[in-house]
């Protein structure tokens, strides 16, 4: 049964032409939202707005390019007036970023991380204000890498630590407004991100190495942060304000899947 949530709100998903944010979008549009969603591949954009109708429109553009921010969060309120929930999904891998340990990774690496995982997350939302209501729900993704050393990935662990602490900063400079950011913190999902990690014909091993490690014994989906999301963006949740919500099977606070 479908409570519709979101009836009346309009949302940004960035990110949203795939994996986890096209898992939110879809929730968002099964819970009466309408909005856009941002992504750079034009091709995976008219995949997805296939699915999500007339709900939704899709639009091009890349978050680490600070120019393009803007014009983003214009066009969706000319489309469809203020906007009611930012989801600030983009992150992962960067294009040509060396994954490693600090005794390998250099400047450049270091950089691209950065830019795609934390200096996209703050100007995207200072990019979205002017076009926020008050009383919006901003909605970062982090990462369970940000609680726990995971081999090859620690500047990634320490941008996605930074979102959580920019939640709580971005509620703090906000709260005039009665503009609230959260966080939903992953663990494993299963989305495209691991055709980025290794070789195809490693895929289905290395998923289920992961799904064995986890707790529940399964890697997640993106349907089951897209609940998540719902939340968050609906008035059920006012009184959550610069918090975290961990959706990782477990991992980090059970005992491995025997």
């Amino acid at each position: 049964m479908i409570h519709m949530k979101l009836k009346n709100k309009v949302a940004v998903v960035t990110g949203g032409n795939s994996g986890v944010g096209f898992g939110i979008a879809q929730a968002f549009k099964d819970n009466g939202a309408t909005g856009s969603i941002i992504g750079r591949n034009s091709d995976t954009l008219e995949q997805s707005l296939q699915s999500l109708g007339e709900s939704f429109i899709g639009l091009q553009g890349d978050v680490t390019k600070i120019d393009e921010l803007e014009p983003l969060f214009e066009a969706t309120a000319e489309k469809f007036g203020k906007i009611d929930i930012l989801v600030v999904n983009a992150g992962g891998v960067a294009e040509g970023a060396q994954f490693g340990s600090v005794l390998d990774v250099g400047e450049e690496s270091f950089d691209k991380f950065l830019a795609l995982n934390l200096k996209s997350v703050y100007f995207t939302v200072q990019k979205a204000l002017p076009y926020l209501n008050n009383g919006a729900s901003i909605i970062l993704i982090g990462s369970v890498a940000a609680q726990k050393a995971i081999q090859g990935m620690t500047i990634y662990s320490a941008a996605k630590a930074a979102v959580t602490s920019l939640a709580r900063g971005f509620s703090q400079d906000l709260l005039e407004r009665k503009i609230r950011a959260n966080v939903i913190t992953l663990g494993p999902i299963d989305t495209p991100i691991f055709k980025k990690l290794m070789p195809e014909d490693h895929i289905d091993h290395a998923k289920q190495l992961f799904a064995k490690s986890m707790p529940i014994g399964r890697l997640g989906k993106p349907s089951d942060i897209g609940g998540i999301a719902v939340f968050l963006g609906s008035d059920d949740s006012e009184f959550m304000v610069g918090s975290e919500i961990v959706a990782d099977g477990g991992i980090t606070s059970l005992s491995p899947a025997n």
